[in-house]
């Protein structure tokens, strides 16, 4: 009982600071996408892959978030250009809206349109914690299988939007593309689900298309 009360109180005061970086966003025009997946998904390739394609109507902002290292951070300023810095957690394994208010203010928004936060490679625990941001992009590779979102329901619960990646090898692995929507559907039944190889291109501009969507709502 103490552990619950415990946890219930730090997710309280966490969704408290999540209107707060809401109202910062929404004050400063911008929108704000929090990107979530396990490890080696494939988030920082999808990001160099979407990021050029907006950058011609947007001015973008990246905050890659990490146990440690600056190898992603370094791999987004190469492929991309654009304003990027690099959150070290000091072990923690997802981030707060604390650790989210901080890094914004960090990366300095004034003059960007559109933000991108790669969250820490985990399905569980960053699930839990509102960072503020307009859009959770959820990713899920055909190598974990396509079982994910029934053994991890909150992290799908909580997406926007699903993004089945790798879909180059999905020949090797036992996943099926339509089992894998089907599971997602069980979790959530309003996220736009999206099959994407990067490594291809196949996919990205109809995600992309959806991201402006998204974007052109909330910035007109």
């Amino acid at each position: 009982m103490k552990t619950v009360l415990i946890k219930e109180d730090i997710l309280s005061r966490n969704n408290e600071r999540a209107a707060e970086v809401r109202e910062l966003t929404a004050k400063r025009k911008i929108f704000y996408i929090n990107v979530m997946s396990s490890p080696g998904a494939g988030k920082t390739t999808l990001l160099t892959k979407v990021i050029p394609l907006l950058a011609g109507k947007y001015r973008i902002g990246v905050i890659e978030a990490d146990i440690d290292s600056d190898k992603d951070a370094l791999e987004i300023e190469r492929a991309t250009g654009v304003k990027t810095i690099q959150m070290h957690t000091g072990g923690a394994c997802h981030i707060t809206c604390q650790m989210s208010f901080e890094a914004l203010e960090a990366l300095g928004t004034e003059g960007l349109d559109v933000v991108f936060l790669e969250n820490i490679g985990n399905l569980v625990c960053p699930a839990e914690f509102d960072t503020g941001a307009d859009m959770n992009l959820v990713l899920l590779s055909v190598p974990e299988g396509d079982d994910k979102p029934l053994k991890y329901p909150l992290m799908f619960e909580v997406a926007s939007c699903v993004v089945l990646t790798k879909l180059d090898v999905a020949h090797i692995f036992d996943f099926d593309p339509e089992r894998a929507l089907a599971n997602v559907r069980k979790r959530n039944g309003k996220a736009e689900v999206f099959s994407v190889c990067a490594k291809t291109g196949e996919g990205v501009g109809a995600l992309v298309s959806c991201l402006e969507g998204r974007i052109g709502e909330k910035l007109g």
